[in-house]
């Protein structure tokens, strides 16, 4: 367990200095390996080299550049765009109803790109300026934004639910299931929060035009399209009637047709959306196997499996253990980024949760929950920063002082999914238990 404790304090102090994570992962990995084997090199390396191999022929791997591929040719199709559009046809003209539409907007777009850091880039210069039109605080309409693009890690498809299924050997398709749920919660606890803002604070927005019949029914057309291929691809994966990785294959190529129909496709976009998707592809491969590496190493320290003995000792209830990890959670939602959270994390306390007998699917989603959390919490919060760099013109602290009611709301939402696991765990159940 010592070597173990030494290795996450390295480790952590790595990831403070800018080390890349992948590079830090792996070498604390492969030399704490090395160290709890006596100095066997050869050891170490050939653990190392069955990890890279095996990741790199692992056939469910190959579901994510696929994704990335989907969420890169929705993002270039301008698909954002339309589904704004339709969001604020309905509900625009309400009392912060443009946030309201922003948040809707976000969660549909999340549903299709999978990325969240992607979502808010994108929402941002949609959204922003139809909210300053219309009078809405510098506040509320970042917030609206940061807040509503952390959708985009859990309402499947998820890549953050792909890796988190990696790391623990969970199924990808029962994820999916279980993050559908705690998505659409989470978007109505944010429609919530702007209502509560704009309750309190009347100057916070200014009201819309109503939109009328004809001019909701064109928007709705705008987002046709996108909703089948949305419906095709979850929906495909929840009856079974293929794989996610058949689904991402089928979503990348309906995703292409899109672009294509819409006249969004050049050869240069082309050539870009196919680099950008081969370079993510080859980072979230390097941290995956580096973050393998590492788990092997703190596996056989027995860190996790003495940390539950320990847990054991102190006579705490499974859910007073659970309410200690989420609160380390929070912790280092305050100091690290969503990724280094997850690889950093998972290995060690998904073990000591399985061995309390809580349920790793339900697992995944509270992680992604608290995940989401981490990317509007200050210091680190990326998503505030992605909009700080669109938008130079509103100080990061107004845009952190506009997150407190959604922050929350996110809170609300993790203790009910803590407390009601039905919220996570009925739908895989409903499908896929026999």
């Amino acid at each position: 367990m010592f070597e173990s404790l030494i290795g996450f304090a390295i480790l952590f102090a790595l990831i403070l200095l800018r080390v890349p994570l992948a590079f830090a992962m792996g070498a604390i990995g492969f030399i704490g390996f090395y160290y709890v084997l006596g100095g066997n090199w050869n050891a170490a390396a050939a653990m190392s080299a069955r990890r890279i191999v095996d990741t790199g022929q692992e056939y469910g791997l190959s579901v994510i550049p696929l994704f990335i591929l989907m969420g890169n040719l929705v993002t270039k199709a301008g698909l954002s765009d339309a589904i704004y559009r339709a969001s604020n046809a309905f509900i625009g003209h309400f009392r912060g109803g443009q946030a309201m539409a922003t948040i809707l907007a976000c969660g549909g777009f999340s549903s299709i790109s999978g990325s969240s850091l992607a979502t808010a880039a994108t929402m941002t210069k949609v959204a922003m300026p139809q909210m300053r039109k219309y009078g809405y605080s510098d506040a509320l309409a970042t917030a609206s934004i940061a807040a509503g693009g952390t959708l985009g890690i859990l309402i499947p498809p998820s890549v953050m639910l792909v890796i988190y299924g990696i790391l623990t050997e969970q199924s990808i398709r029962e994820l999916f299931a279980a993050g559908l749920i705690p998505g659409i919660l989470g978007i109505l606890l944010y429609l919530v929060a702007v209502k509560f803002v704009v309750g309190r604070n009347a100057d916070a927005c200014q009201d819309a035009e109503k939109a009328d019949w004809p001019e909701r029914f064109s928007a709705l057309a705008g987002v046709g399209t996108t909703l089948l291929l949305f419906i095709l691809v979850i929906g495909g994966i929840y009856i079974g009637m293929f794989t996610p990785t058949e689904a991402a294959g089928i979503g990348a190529f309906g995703a292409f047709i899109l672009a294509f129909m819409r006249r969004a496709l050049t050869w240069g976009v082309l050539y870009e959306v196919l680099v950008d998707t081969a370079r993510t592809t080859a980072m979230l491969f390097a941290v995956i196997i580096a973050a393998l590496i590492f788990s092997n190493f703190i596996n056989r320290a027995g860190l996790p499996q003495e940390l539950l003995a320990m847990l054991n000792s102190w006579n705490l209830t499974p859910m007073m253990v659970m309410l200690v990890i989420l609160a380390i959670y929070i912790l280092l939602g305050c100091m690290l980024e969503s990724m280094s959270m997850m690889l950093l994390t998972v290995p060690l306390f998904f073990p000591v949760v399985a061995g309390l007998g809580f349920d790793l699917v339900w697992f995944g989603i509270i992680v992604v929950i608290v995940i989401e959390i981490s990317l509007i919490t200050p210091p680190v919060g990326m998503n505030v920063f992605v909009l700080k760099g669109l938008v130079p013109d509103v100080k990061t602290s107004t845009i952190f002082r506009g997150i407190t009611p959604f922050w929350v709301a996110d809170i609300v939402r993790l203790l009910m999914v803590l407390f009601i696991p039905a919220l996570a765990l009925y739908l895989p159940q409903l499908l896929y238990t026999t």
